[in-house]
């Protein structure tokens, strides 16, 4: 498992900008001064001046965490995670490229030792992040997948696609089953191609924000 004193620090996060797009029909975020560097300095008399940013951006932007008050309002929110659940959580990855095929199944999974860690769903999806094709048909976990994972006791599942439901049918069945198990989801990851298949360190912490199921994260691992 990885050393944290001498591990490299691998990025699994999209930038957030002004005005990406994240999901068809979800509003960019706007990114600005509160308080400008120039509207500072008269406050001090040493040069000083100071930036402080706003931004107004909906939960689910960028590379986010879903937890179960997303799907479910009974459930934790993102000030209730624990954080051993989302903070250097032992990894590996499961890779699908989706040329292959989209449906990632639960017989995809047999002999995978998912006990205890964060399952990574390496797809090679986010090559399109930021075009029209992102939105297009893309990988997803099945329900039995899902089942298979929550049975099995992963402890977070995270993939580098628009969503881990195949989002062009009216349902979320992978939503369901893994948040309705406790087991939080990051979506929209990157950088998958650069972990090991295993022997790495997870991390995915949102801010601890009451009432609120989904917040973006900065996702990475810690390797060797």
């Amino acid at each position: 498992m990885a050393n944290p004193e001498t591990a490299k620090t691998v990025d699994l996060s999209h930038i957030i900008e002004e005005g990406m797009t994240t999901y068809k029909g979800l509003p960019g975020p706007q990114i600005c001064d509160f308080w400008t560097r120039e509207g500072s300095a008269p406050n001090y008399d040493d040069g000083s001046t100071f930036q402080i940013g706003r931004i107004d951006m909906v939960a689910n932007t960028g590379t986010y965490l879903d937890s179960p008050f997303h799907r479910y309002a009974d459930g934790a929110d993102l000030s209730e995670l624990k954080l051993e659940s989302i903070a250097s959580v032992p990894g590996l990855v499961v890779r699908r490229p989706w040329e292959n095929a989209l449906a990632i199944d639960a017989g995809h999974l047999d002999g995978v030792d998912v006990e205890g860690k964060a399952v990574l769903f390496h797809t090679g999806w986010d090559r399109h992040w930021r075009t029209d094709a992102y939105f297009g048909e893309h990988p997803y976990l099945t329900a039995e997948a899902a089942d298979w994972l929550a049975r099995n006791g992963a402890i977070v599942v995270g993939i580098d696609s628009c969503n881990i439901d195949n989002m062009h049918v009216r349902a979320r069945p992978v939503h369901t089953r893994l948040l309705g198990a406790g087991i939080p989801i990051c979506e929209h990851m990157t950088g998958l191609d650069r972990l090991p298949d295993a022997g790495f360190l997870f991390t995915a912490a949102p801010p601890k924000v009451k009432g609120m199921g989904t917040f973006p994260v900065r996702a990475y691992a810690l390797v060797g």
